[in-house]
């Protein structure tokens, strides 16, 4: 198995931590919320060994990467700025990337900012979906929802990092890892934000206690505030982004989701996916699978995910090496 190594690349302003393995066409893993690079540790291995260069980094805000205070510093526009200055760090032209939650939103923007430094894109969870002119996602599932949906209760300087310390983390963070709820998370009147991210799920073999201990690890480094700073940049980001409302993705795609995942049961994720939503927004979209998983699809079902990285990759890395 490839030694997973560690080290810090300056890039925009900011050090950024990754944990990286193998040689060849260059990866970049991109984790989500409440995350770091370690969700990607049944990955970088096969990776390396099929023959890519598997480089996971921690996300700003996230574990030993730089946290700058304010949320306005945690945009699309931040964040792939992060990113092109380690492709440009590690010295290759362009990357597939792969994202999964938060990470997913960071690899399309990456595509849709920045084509000319992607291969291809692979998002696990989230489909792309372009910049609408009624407003962003916040404003729209949250007026549906209510402000009891989460993403609002996250919009409260502080309020969520209390109420998670007040569950204490390793009971947040088993909740949210191993949820196994279609439905949102949604704060019912005269309960608080803790009170529905408390939880005591039975530990997995793809998340055993010593994995649940990294996770802790992780967050008591970094703090809750930078991580959920991206959270409070939604509003900022979908003004910044208005040239590019409606845009579509021009290299190629490809999608995975879990039948059980929260996010696949979103109001309209599935009709827009399966209806050919997503495909027209990503021309080159190579195809969708389904599997039987929840949220954390490439750890629940990570040898199903590796085969169809690597399947992809392999396909794309070919086709392309033609033109």
């Amino acid at each position: 198995m490839a030694e997973i190594t560690h080290r810090f690349i300056k890039t925009n302003g900011i050090n950024m931590h990754i944990a990286e393995a193998g040689s060849g066409p260059t990866v970049l893993l991109l984790h989500g919320f409440p995350d770091f690079w370690y969700s990607w540790r049944y990955q970088i291995p096969a990776l390396a060994k099929a023959g890519f260069h598997a480089v996971a980094p921690d996300i700003r805000g996230f574990d030993e990467t730089d946290a700058p205070l304010e949320a306005e510093e945690y945009t699309a526009f931040d964040i792939v700025g992060d990113l092109v200055g380690l492709i440009n760090a590690l010295g290759v032209e362009k990357v597939f990337v792969v994202g999964h939650d938060w990470g997913a939103e960071h690899a399309w923007s990456l595509a849709l900012f920045r084509p000319d430094k992607v291969r291809a894109v692979v998002t696990l969870s989230v489909p792309y979906s372009p910049r609408q002119e009624k407003g962003s996602s916040l404003k729209i599932i949250g007026e549906r929802l209510g402000d009891g949906w989460y993403m609002n209760q996250f919009q409260k300087p502080g309020y969520a990092e209390s109420e998670i310390r007040r569950i204490g983390l390793p009971a947040f963070l088993r909740n949210i890892l191993l949820s196994s709820s279609t439905e949102p998370f949604v704060v019912p009147k005269g309960k608080k934000l803790g009170d529905v991210m408390n939880g005591s799920a039975e530990l997995t073999s793809w998340l055993t206690e010593q994995d649940l201990n990294c996770y802790v690890r992780a967050f008591e480094r970094s703090g809750l505030t930078g991580p959920i700073n991206v959270y409070r940049a939604i509003e900022r980001t979908w003004k910044l982004q208005a040239p590019y409302t409606k845009a579509k993705i021009e290299v190629p795609g490809f999608y995975i989701a879990g039948s059980r995942d929260i996010v696949w049961h979103v109001p309209g994720t599935r009709s827009y996916v399966e209806g050919g939503g997503l495909k027209h927004f990503v021309p080159k979209l190579r195809g969708y699978v389904v599997l039987d998983s929840g949220h954390f699809i490439h750890q629940e079902k990570s040898d199903e995910v590796n085969q169809l990285l690597i399947s992809f990759m392999q396909k794309e890395q070919q086709q392309q090496s033609r033109l």
